[in-house]
This record gives C-alpha cells, structure tokens and sequence, in this order.
C-alpha cells in the first residue's frame, strides 16, 4: 500500500473521542514524514523509542500544544490549557509518547 493510501486509509478509520482524533492526527503526521518502507524503525526516524522522540523534539514541543492535540474541552480546562501536568506520574511529552506509540499501532496495523 503506497503512502497516500495508507493516510486516506487512516483517515477514514472511526475517532470519536479527542484522544483517537489526536492519535490519528499524529499517525496522519507520522506518514507524511516517513520516507521509505513503513516499519517502526523508519517511523521512529532515527530515536530508539517514542519517548526519545517525543522528548527529543521530533514531534510537538509546548505542553499546551500537546494538550490541545489530545484532550477534549473539559479535559483542558481540567489542566488549565495543558499548563498543569496531566498526572503526578506523567508529563505533557510522556502522553505525547504513548500517543505516538498508539499512532505507530494504528499505522502498522491499517498497513498490509
């Protein structure tokens, strides 16, 4: 399946919450990126894992873009717009990272 068709693909897969959408919009985001056969090494671009691409700037970089991508209104004014930290246990990039290793997933599983 070429790159085009694998996005067309993922786009028209079912999101209704705002974490699906952020995840589809970041698989969307990954293929267009990616140069060469999709695999997750070629999607992670170089980093050993979602959290070394998360945190090394390979995708978005502010707390409140993030949040924004990701949540739905109440959830952001839960966090204040992303300036607040989604958990004790997590940061705005650390949610990033599981949303791109989801985004991979959903990538690697539309892929043939």
């Amino acid at each position: 399946m070429k790159k085009e068709q694998l996005i067309k693909a993922i786009e028209t897969t079912s999101a209704r919450s705002a974490w699906k959408k952020g995840v589809k919009n970041y698989a969307i985001d990954l293929l267009d990126g990616l140069e060469g056969e999709v695999t997750r090494e070629n999607l992670l671009n170089g980093a050993r894992d979602w959290s070394h691409y998360s945190y090394g700037g390979s995708a978005l970089i502010y707390d409140t873009d993030i949040a924004e991508a990701l949540c739905s209104p109440s959830e952001l004014k839960k966090c204040n717009g992303g300036d607040w930290q989604p958990s004790k246990r997590e940061t705005w990039l650390d949610v990033q990272a599981r949303a791109l290793s989801q985004a991979c997933r959903l990538i690697l599983n539309t892929a043939p």
